[in-house]
């Protein structure tokens, strides 16, 4: 049975984690209703950071469902992601979509991100 957990290690856990992704994101994926923004890290494993806020989603219920939903999206394609933190932000309206969409935004984010991440590091293997 694989390791298919969400321990400590996947988390971006205090704000020079996450200001260090804002400052330095070089990949940004767009969803509807959800933003991710990404830089590499040198961990060899990616590792996540949460953002929902109040003012785009009220309740603490949607917040929660919308947040149980990302980790249990990150931790089943955790071993398809490339080494890099990530910075998940909810907009306006993401707590109007049902789980099965927040789902499949998340699985063509996380592709995206994927492709992109995969398409940098080939460029500067090749420029080299």
């Amino acid at each position: 049975m694989s390791d298919q957990g969400f321990p400590r290690q996947l988390r971006l856990l205090n704000a020079g984690d996450y200001k260090h992704v804002f400052d330095h994101a070089p990949f940004k994926v767009h969803g509807k209703g959800m933003l991710v923004l990404a830089r590499p890290n040198a961990l060899g494993h990616p590792r996540i950071g949460l953002i929902f806020s109040k003012k785009n989603v009220r309740r603490a219920v949607d917040r929660n469902r919308l947040k149980r939903l990302v980790r249990e999206s990150i931790r089943l394609q955790q071993h398809r992601l490339p080494p890099v933190d990530i910075v998940l932000l909810a907009r306006r309206g993401v707590h109007e979509l049902d789980n099965a969409s927040v789902a499949r935004q998340l699985n063509g984010m996380w592709r995206r991100l994927e492709k992109s991440a995969r398409q940098t590091r080939h460029d500067t293997s090749s420029s080299t």
